[in-house]
């Protein structure tokens, strides 16, 4: 059954291509990157892939972000053992190439095709297979299941929304939960709903949120505190991150409010996607706003109302310089993005009301009154003002942000423990 089951989905898959060749071009108008390496997403390679190591896949940017002190603190077990790190997006793959040179190679994932896995097992011949969150991909986990390759999904949470979706194909699924190592969860709410889909009991562990486990390297604050002393001065700054669609006008509205009343004020606005950083710049520009962007590598003038970040993979040290942080995709309806970065500096955490996709972080900050929730413009403004104000506030409210993002961190070391059973005797 489980054949004739692979065999539907594949021919689906191999249908679907041609709208996913569409879909790529579409996006390539704003965003070129999207036109390259298309061979490495059917599992050709023009580079040799140092095999017999590891291959980590996350998904996109934030995947890879989560990412990052996994891989670090694999590097560090087990120094001898490669890693090819895929995406499926270029931001996570420019990402993972900013980050890491040695004994690491960045590449796509190939389409859950069966050649295309095949070929790319092939080369890489990887020892362990290890996917962030949650991500089912039939053909590469049953070929690694033929292979006797070990296959584990880390950080994995499964929504309510996405356990309806499966829940659909739920023979096919169990058959597909059969052929995976392990799960490592990110909470009760998530290994429940993964049992409810046919994984046994003893592939299951609640190991909590790879997200809390943030290092802030001395490199990075050097660079915080270079960038403090020659573009803040004494500025007050505020950023609003990975913005999407439909909010940079109601932010930059904001802004406007606010330089009535604190005329010396610095906004950092970064866009989410790469592709709308022309489009940003535009409206930035339109509103009467006097900016600068990030990769212009120039430093703010006392005239210089906004920032503009251009760069990939820069959030982190500019949180380190900002007073305090909006955190984008709330305003509207995509579900919010991750406010621990922002918290691991100790700022004020600020969110709009649609937070669905990282909602068990922000429950656990808004009952600890580690992050505030606006609705609209008015709001934003009333709530920079009162932060602006209010030193103590703003100290306060960082305090117990990072006070939640140390009291959740472990994740990581139990992940390690995990690993440690298919990986020590590569070390």
């Amino acid at each position: 059954m489980f054949v004739l089951y692979i065999s539907i989905y594949s021919i689906i898959m191999y249908i679907a291509q041609p709208v996913i060749w569409i879909r790529l071009l579409w996006r390539s108008r704003k965003s070129p990157s999207y036109r390259k390496r298309w061979l490495e997403r059917y599992g050709f390679h023009h580079k040799s892939i140092k095999s017999d190591g590891i291959v980590l896949h996350a998904v996109s940017l934030g995947e890879t972000l989560a990412a990052i002190p996994l891989i670090r603190a694999l590097q560090k077990r087990y120094p001898r053992i490669t890693i090819t790190l895929t995406a499926m997006t270029p931001t996570g793959i420019e990402l993972a190439q900013s980050r890491f040179h040695d004994n690491t190679y960045c590449s796509y994932l190939p389409y859950d095709l069966p050649g295309s896995m095949k070929r790319f097992i092939d080369q890489v011949k990887p020892k362990l297979v290890i996917a962030m969150e949650t991500e089912l991909w039939p053909n590469l986990i049953n070929i690694l299941y033929q292979r006797n390759i070990p296959f584990v999904i880390v950080n994995a949470r499964l929504s309510f929304r996405s356990f309806i979706g499966y829940k659909k194909f739920r023979y096919f699924i169990s058959l597909i939960m059969e052929r995976i190592t392990f799960i490592a969860a990110q909470n009760k709410g998530d290994a429940i709903r993964f049992l409810k889909l046919g994984l046994k009991k003893n592939k299951l562990f609640v190991t909590g949120n790879l997200k809390f486990d943030i290092e802030i390297s001395q490199d990075l604050l050097n660079k915080i505190s270079f960038l403090k002393k020659t573009w803040i001065k004494n500025r007050q700054v505020w950023i609003a991150s990975s913005t999407h669609k439909g909010e940079e006008i109601l932010l930059l509205q904001a802004h406007k409010h606010l330089l009535t009343t604190f005329p010396n004020l610095l906004m950092i606005l970064a866009p989410r996607h790469p592709e709308r950083f022309i489009n940003v710049r535009s409206i930035t520009e339109e509103a009467g706003f006097s900016y600068i962007m990030r990769s212009d590598g120039v430093a703010p003038s006392q005239e210089t109302q906004v920032i503009i970040n251009d760069t990939i993979g820069e959030l982190m040290l500019l949180y380190g310089v900002s007073d305090m942080a909006f955190i984008g995709g709330s305003l509207v309806k995509h579900g919010g993005h991750n406010p621990l970065e922002p918290a691991a500096h100790s700022i004020p955490l600020i969110m709009g009301p649609y937070t669905f996709n990282f909602h068990d972080i922000c429950i656990k900050l808004y009952e600890s009154d580690g992050l505030i929730t606006v609705t609209d413009t008015e709001s934003l403004i009333s709530t920079i003002t009162m932060l602006l104000t209010n030193k103590q506030s703003r100290l306060n409210y960082g305090y117990r942000a990072i006070k939640v993002l140390k009291h959740n961190q472990g994740a990581l070391q139990q992940l390690l423990y995990l690993l440690d059973n298919y990986l020590l005797i590569r070390r």
